[in-house]
């Protein structure tokens, strides 16, 4: 068999934890299976190389922050493969540019394009474990990539897809995909199972155990993920197109506390200038979630919607320079807001959800700014300090019911 297996910054945050991971990559090798592993920076080392970066220069260029950031994954795999020689098993690290990850050249956020597998392929026939740094990519030009926060889960289930691996294990700081974050709702329940498309909302909706990119080429090549914990041995939730249950009313509740609102105020009330709004900000590669428009007056309407709180000032700069040709009487933004969403495939098959949620929130006293909704999703949009309140009742209201 060939297992890929991926293991957080967490999960080798300092001496005695890479060991404890590399015991268990070895402890598989010893089974006769070939085993390559994908690897985080350690612990907070991505936060600390950003804010040593801004202290120099407190808008540094996206390029030469991708060069900063892919050491951090490099020192982990270096001393993880030294870790491995000290347990007597042959073991080899690569980069991203030694096994030609190839990406887009989109800095700070690029996608795969393709992945030559040769050079794995190569150390696994010679009965060596491959260490391959998660997170980082190369581009056309022969630069460093990273794929944005979480990524090292995209490495991991790309290598699985390029390699038709028999297993692709995310080994993290919690033991499976929760119904709720737990440090929030001490009562959520760990799943066993979830499919793909409840996966990759929760994870867009805010659920930090897996990256949204990954949970999305798993589901397009097949990739069957298990999501486990690095420092127990508890059976951990598997994610894959069907589940063995008939589906729950809702899996899980995600907040994402890094949303803000945007309005525009006055817009014309004429054909196109939706277009033009969203035509603007998607050539900047600015993602846009909750959409409202009112209902138009006068000639004129309004448009809300949210994006990621780290695009704000960009999106400001954006739409402040094509004003005249957006026609908007004036700009608002809102960084005090957050994103509460219950997701679960059962939705499709039983009315009255929303209800039941508004219905939740209602009782704690909590007031809806913005919604928005899909088949499997309903997400909310309410002030930041209500979030844990608004997570807890809406959980309760769900799971325990």
């Amino acid at each position: 068999m060939l297992i890929v297996k991926k293991f957080g910054g967490s999960s080798v945050a300092d001496k005695e934890r890479i060991l404890n991971v590399a015991e268990r990559c070895v402890e598989e090798y010893k089974k006769g299976n070939d085993v390559v592993v994908v690897l985080s920076a350690m612990g907070k080392t991505t936060d600390h190389l950003i804010d040593m970066a801004h202290d120099i220069n407190p808008n540094p260029s996206k390029r030469e922050m991708d060069m900063l950031l892919a050491t951090g994954e490099q020192t982990s795999v270096a001393l993880m493969s030294m870790a491995m020689a000290t347990l007597g098993v042959p073991s080899v690290s690569l980069n991203a540019f030694q096994v030609a990850m190839h990406t887009s050249s989109s800095y700070g956020n690029a996608r795969f394009k393709r992945i030559d597998s040769d050079r794995i392929r190569h150390e696994l026939d010679n009965k060596k474990i491959v260490i391959v740094t998660g997170f980082q990519g190369v581009n056309k030009y022969d630069d460093i990539t990273t794929l944005g926060r979480g990524g090292s889960d995209t490495t991991a289930v790309a290598l699985a897809a390029a390699l038709h691996a028999d297993a692709c294990e995310i080994y993290t700081d919690v033991e499976g995909v929760y119904t709720a974050d737990p440090r929030v709702v001490p009562n959520a329940k760990k799943m066993k199972e979830i499919t793909y498309d409840e996966m990759l909302e929760l994870a867009t909706l805010g659920a930090k155990v897996l990256h949204n990119r990954s949970v999305e080429m798993a589901k397009k090549y097949g990739v069957q993920l298990v999501v486990r914990s690095s420092l127990n041995r508890a059976e951990g939730t598997v994610v894959k197109e069907d589940v063995d249950v008939e589906s729950m009313l809702v899996s899980g509740v995600a907040v994402d506390k890094n949303a803000a609102r945007v309005a525009l105020i006055g817009l014309k009330d004429e054909p196109g200038i939706a277009f033009k709004v969203f035509d603007l900000l998607g050539k900047k590669n600015i993602n846009v979630d909750v959409i409202l428009q009112s209902i138009g007056r006068d000639g004129t309407k309004d448009i809300s919607f949210t994006v990621a709180r780290d695009d704000v000032a960009e999106v400001e700069k954006i739409l402040e320079a094509n004003r005249t040709r957006l026609t908007f009487e004036k700009l608002e933004t809102d960084t005090t807001v957050a994103k509460v969403s219950v997701v679960g495939a059962g939705m499709q098959s039983n009315a009255g959800v929303a209800g039941m949620m508004f219905e939740a929130l209602y009782n704690v006293g909590v007031n809806i700014r913005m919604i928005a909704t899909s088949e499997i999703r309903i997400t909310v949009l309410i002030d930041e300090a209500d979030v844990d309140t608004a997570t807890k009742a809406v959980h309760d209201k769900f799971i325990e019911d």
